[in-house]
């Protein structure tokens, strides 16, 4: 295995394939570097040294009580880049790593980013404010804690058998595979990490990270998307950011990266070469 030690003594768990120019990516909650397996072996395979961690608390990576914020896990993020020595990296960041990524160039720029992309990502801010009427009610936030603690793994599995996947739309195909998938990931992180994360992923703005962003920007996001909606999400950060491109899929669930990974996989080379 591949860990890396960060300053507080947390070990980080990443995977370093293929050789090429660097695509750091960083994955979504509940998940890790695994869900990202789609999309590294082809951009791997196509000339690009692919490189995805586990969050801190998440996969293989330690589970330390503290830390499990943003700024924290964007800290994080800047430790590996700057111990790999990447330069001119592209970053990618699903879900909460799109906040990830939104909140690691806020505190720390793009001297050694070339380019970024978020795929159904949370920012700029999820939950519904007096400044931000799109978003989500805190009760929303509140279900998933609650279901978190009165039985994790079978919120795990309702919510990737649900609206993840977008499995709970007619005509759906959803493996029983893919929620497996899901649910292993989750099962792997960290009670207390994840529980965490909830509030990081929902209550942090993201709006002033954003208008920092000065490197060419993709954004994907399904127009069907239940779990972060696109009205405040991608369809807000497209206007905050100043070199940013917006793909919308039409009828595409959030785990769009298992459910559209060929034209997700296709859109990111295209991307990567332009």
């Amino acid at each position: 295995m591949s860990l890396m030690k960060m300053k507080d003594g947390t070990q980080i768990y990443y995977k370093d394939w293929g050789a090429g120019h660097p695509v750091l990516l960083s994955h979504g909650w509940p998940l890790n570097a695994d869900s990202w397996e789609a999309q590294m072996v082809f951009l791997a395979s196509k000339g690009y040294r692919c490189i995805a961690h586990d969050r801190r608390g998440h996969g293989r990576s330690s589970q330390p009580w503290n830390g499990n914020d943003m700024d924290t896990y964007a800290d994080d993020l800047s430790e590996l880049i700057e111990t790999l020595d990447l330069t001119g990296a592209v970053l990618i960041g699903f879900s909460a790593g799109g906040g990830e990524v939104a909140r690691y160039i806020g505190r720390h720029g793009t001297k050694r980013v070339a380019k970024a992309a978020l795929i159904a990502a949370v920012p700029p801010l999820m939950l519904k404010t007096p400044g931000n009427p799109c978003g989500l009610p805190r009760a929303s936030f509140d279900k998933i804690r609650l279901g978190c603690l009165a039985d994790r793994s079978q919120f795990y599995k309702d919510l990737a058998g649900g609206p993840f996947f977008g499995a709970n739309r007619p005509g759906a195909k959803v493996s029983q595979g893919m929620i497996d998938s899901f649910w292993l990931q989750g099962m792997q992180a960290g009670h207390k990490n994840t529980f965490d994360c909830i509030q990081a992923f929902s209550e942090t703005d993201f709006t002033a990270d954003l208008e920092k962003f000065d490197v060419p920007t993709l954004i994907v996001h399904g127009d069907d998307d239940q779990i972060v909606p696109i009205a405040a999400a991608a369809l807000r950060s497209v206007k905050l950011i100043k070199k940013a491109t917006l793909k919308i899929y039409p009828a595409a669930p959030h785990g769009l990266a298992y459910t559209h990974k060929d034209q997700l996989n296709a859109d990111l080379l295209a991307f990567l070469k332009a």
